[in-house]
């Protein structure tokens, strides 16, 4: 019973994955994400439900448009498969419940905002804001966190970030405030403070190896945004262990 209700969360999550890839690629363009139907993007020939099937359509047609040939890139797969699978992890952690929607949510808006910003370096407004927005009504509904703490994450976070972004002169952008605040809706205050120090020493440490490994030069932007979210996604699986470890820590200095 378990490992059938584990599969349909997988396949539901694989779906929103497929849909993902949708908006991946279709917001930063200001196109809609619902007309036209699915198409590939090389000839513009209307996929049927055969190409549509998640990671498994890409494995039949050998990573190539079914009409023109043309290469499929290996993110659609990619991105549903990392879907599914958060989908999984989530439902292990937190079961029927608020806390599971809220957790799929956020993880496929993350997921969403990541390729965008690896691509373009940008968030757009459109996917932040409303995040925004439905982490607040979840953490209304669910209490966990609670209205208050979401509240103080999402207007905390963004203020926070802001202010970098001036201080900065352009060293930080406004998008990644506005996630900071979505961050801060869906997990509280504590998981935007946790997500700001984890995303940072990663991407410190990320963009220190691929300056070593001379892949980016050292004045070259590198986006923040995927290295929030990962930081989020961190504290949404591990919060239990990373609140223990802080309290430890404080005990120990005092």
């Amino acid at each position: 019973m378990q490992t059938a209700l584990l599969l349909i969360i997988g396949i539901l999550g694989a779906i929103i994955g497929s849909f993902s890839n949708v908006c991946i690629y279709r917001i930063p363009k200001k196109e809609s994400i619902v007309w036209p139907s699915s198409h590939c993007p090389a000839c513009s020939h209307p996929l049927n439900t055969l190409d549509l099937i998640p990671v498994f359509s890409f494995i039949f047609l050998r990573g190539r448009c079914r009409y023109c040939k043309a290469h499929i890139s290996w993110r659609y797969p990619v991105v549903e498969l990392l879907t599914a699978v958060l989908w999984i992890l989530a439902w292990l952690k937190f079961g029927l419940s608020l806390e599971f929607l809220s957790a799929a949510v956020f993880l496929s808006l993350g997921i969403i905002i990541t390729f965008i910003d690896l691509d373009l370096q940008t968030i757009p407004d459109v996917i932040s804001l409303p995040g925004v927005v439905i982490g607040l009504l979840l953490a209304f509904l669910s209490g966990r966190p609670s209205i208050t703490d979401a509240l103080i994450g999402a207007f905390g976070g963004a203020a926070l970030l802001f202010l970098v972004a001036i201080l900065s002169r352009g060293g930080m952008g406004g998008g990644d405030a506005k996630l900071l605040g979505m961050i801060g809706a869906f997990l509280g205050w504590q998981g935007a403070a946790a997500a700001l120090m984890i995303g940072s020493f990663a991407g410190a440490i990320t963009g220190l190896l691929l300056i070593a490994l001379k892949v980016i030069k050292r004045r070259d932007p590198v986006p923040f945004g995927p290295f929030l979210i990962f930081g989020a996604g961190v504290y949404l699986f591990f919060s239990e262990l990373i609140i223990d470890f802080y309290a430890m820590l404080v005990s120990g200095w005092l």
